[in-house]
């Protein structure tokens, strides 16, 4: 009984210095957004209003970033090089056109297979399923 008493004033503890954590952390976003002129209206004790969901929704659809085009990862790139071809590119030409290592091709290409993505018509020959 001890022990989970421990247990539970050391958790307790824990989450009263992630509170704290949590409470410096708004405080500094505050100061960051005043020094940027987005400072919230005041009320008659002095404390900050809070915004509702709705306007909170609207101050960060306008500051979003545009999202750029994703790079293709190395799975999509080996996809694509072995979609493009009619007749089955084998772990060579894959490792040339790539410039990835032997190691990193057979992986995409296990995990393609395991994806059922690619199919090997003949050993070390892949083509798309």
């Amino acid at each position: 009984m001890k022990e989970i008493q421990s247990v539970l004033k050391i958790v307790s503890d824990g989450l009263k210095m992630i509170a704290q954590g949590i409470e410096a952390i708004s405080e500094k976003v505050d100061e960051m957004a005043k020094s940027q002129g987005a400072e919230a209206p005041q009320g008659k004790t002095g404390r900050r209003s809070v915004p509702t969901q709705k306007a909170a929704t609207q101050k960060s659809a306008a500051r979003a970033p545009q999202k750029k085009a994703a790079a293709p990862t190395a799975a999509e790139t080996v996809h694509q090089i072995i979609s493009s071809s009619q007749k089955g590119v084998d772990m060579a030409t894959l490792m040339k056109k790539t410039g990835y290592d032997r190691k990193k091709v057979a992986n995409i290409i296990y995990k393609l297979g395991k994806q059922a993505r690619i199919k090997s018509i003949d050993k070390g020959v892949y083509v798309k399923a």
